[in-house]
Parts: C-alpha cells; structure tokens; sequence
C-alpha cells in the first residue's frame, strides 16, 4: 500500500472537500460532497458526541444514499452549518427526491472549541455561513493544518488541526480519512516531539522522526486533573472513504475499524468528554472481488489512513493570535 496522489481523502475519485474559517472566532467548518450522492454510515466511541442526522446512517434506516457530510466546530452552535450547506445543495438542484419536492441530506458532526481563545461573543450564529462557505469552496485540493473545523482545535499539550491522508491498496481500491482532530487526549509522547502515530507514517509526512524509544504505556495529561475532565469537552471527529463498492452495513464496519486509529494516534482516546466520532463513506466506483477479504483490508487501512491524518493534523498546525497551546512546530523547530 501507498499513499494516493494527493496523500488526501479526494485520492478517492468523484470526492471533494471544502474548508471555511474564521481566525477572529477561532473556529470553522469542514465539508465533504461528490459528485453524485454516496452511501455512508457512522460509529460513535466517544462520550460526549454532538451529531445532526446520523441515525439515518444506520444499516435498517430508509434513506441509502447522502449529499454531504459536515465536520465543524462550535459545539451546539456548530451544527447550525449543515443548514449552510443544505442551502447550497439545494441551488445546486441537489437533494433525496420526494415526489417533486428535493431534500438535500446532510448529516454532521462538531467538535468543543469555545474555550480556545478565540472570539465568541457572535450576536448571529456564524455557523450556517461557514457552512455554505465550506460548500463553495469544495474541490479536490484543500489545506491541513489550521484550517476548516481543525482551526481551533487543540489536544491535551498541543495546538490540534484538521489532517487527511490516503493509501492505495494493492487490489487498486483506494482508502483516505480527513478528520479534526481536538482530543482530550495527546498525540505526541512525554515531551512533544515523537507522534504516537509513529509506527504507520510513510516518508516523512508528519515530520519523519520514527518513534520514541522512551515512551511506555502512556503519558500524565499536564495540567489536566479530574476537575479539568469534568469542565473541559473534546473530540476527535472523522471521515473514512473508499472507492470500493460498499453498502450501508459495510461502510459501517468500516467505521467500527476505523476508530483503531484514532487509538493509536491519541493516548488516551475515546474517553467520556470526547465525541469521537468516525463516518464512512462509499462512491461504489469499484466492485469488490474478494468481498470479505477486501472489506477486511479497506477496514484496516481505514484505521492507518486515520492515524496518519491525525498526527499530520497537528504537525502542520500553524500559530495564530490569542492560541492557548503551542503549535508542534514551534516546539520542535
């Protein structure tokens, strides 16, 4: 396996991604779309998770395929932006036809970013507007980093971002993940400098350091005791995709495989105060030969592709005005 062209989830064909932020507010929105509806489902391991329409991603709900996915940030407030990106798949023309009548279906997902320093005295929602922003802004290349819902994002030492990579398995089925990465838990080990996601990098995409002899099971959380678990909510939020062929029951089993990254990447994951929180998505462009084996395999590099953005998310973190935690890169310069 390698990683696809772009080293991007849009290395799956017919797959674009949008970003939209605002710096004052230290928030955003990221959106997912293709160019024709997919089919997708959705496994939360988190505590604390925030959705918009994910029941309809169960394998036994009616509606098989969607429009857009939605990562954001702002909490509550955040899953206001799926309403932008409705409106602007309905000028689209796009939307789940009920006779005459189109409903663009948008499912989402938010992350806890008010507390980062950031501008949150808003007297009208931003969120919506992000959204459509984020719809209009879809294309197949797009930044990482501080950028879309990582803009705010933190972990437990470190600045958080927003992060995607690819791979290519050796059947010719491709596999990405594009997520937010805002965990309780850190994604570097005792001292900042090696990824816990050491193991899977490919060339030196987040830096290319290898691991850390040094570290053992796990790591204290610096100025995080129990009264700071109980004030303080997270969430490491994600998109998993493949060109494969999958129905709803596949692509949610690949979700449920998928959240192994996001426990090899932050220590400690999916805890009470995170929302962890993985999509899945299908285009169908490619059928599956060996249905049990490949399904296996996408499955597995869903999880690796998840690790990687991950700490690709926090490698490319940049500094901004009023952050509250370092960036890794001004840390390790």
């Amino acid at each position: 396996m390698q990683p696809g062209a772009r080293n991007l989830i849009t290395d799956v064909s017919g797959l674009c991604v949008g970003n939209a932020q605002d710096d004052a507010l230290k928030s955003g929105v990221t959106v997912l779309t293709a160019d024709a509806p997919f089919c997708a489902s959705v496994h939360v391991m988190g505590g604390a998770p925030g959705t918009r329409e994910t029941d309809l991603l169960a394998p036994d709900k009616s509606v098989a395929d969607i429009d857009a996915l939605v990562l954001s940030g702002g909490s509550a407030f955040g899953l206001d932006a799926c309403q932008g990106v409705v409106s602007g798949l309905r000028a689209a023309g796009r939307g789940f036809s009920v006779g005459p009548a189109r409903v663009p279906i948008v499912p989402g997902a938010i992350l806890f970013d008010l507390l980062n320093g950031g501008s949150k005295e808003w007297q009208t929602n931003p969120y919506p507007d992000l959204g459509r922003k984020a719809f209009d802004a879809c294309g197949a290349d797009f930044d990482v980093g501080t950028t879309g819902a990582g803009t705010g994002a933190t972990s437990a030492t470190l600045k958080g971002g927003l992060g995607s990579a690819s791979l290519v398995l050796d059947n010719g089925i491709t596999v990405g993940a594009l997520v937010a990465a805002n965990p309780m838990g850190a994604v570097t080990t005792p001292g900042d400098r090696f990824f816990y996601a050491a193991p899977f990098e490919i060339g030196q995409e987040f830096g290319g350091l290898g691991t850390d002899s040094a570290s053992g099971l796990g790591r204290d959380l610096p100025g995080l005791s129990l009264a700071a678990f109980r004030e303080h909510a997270n969430t490491t939020i994600a998109i998993v995709a493949t060109d494969a062929s999958l129905n709803k029951a596949d692509c949610e089993r690949v979700a449920i495989a998928a959240h192994d990254g996001i426990g090899r990447a932050v220590v400690p994951a999916h805890t009470p105060s995170d929302g962890d929180l993985v999509f899945a998505v299908s285009t169908g462009a490619q059928p599956l030969r060996q249905p049990t084996q490949d399904l296996a395999m996408i499955g597995h590099a869903a999880s690796l592709c998840l690790s990687r953005a991950i700490a690709r998310a926090v490698f490319e973190a940049t500094p901004a005005t009023g952050d509250l935690l370092p960036c890794w890169r001004d840390k390790n310069a």
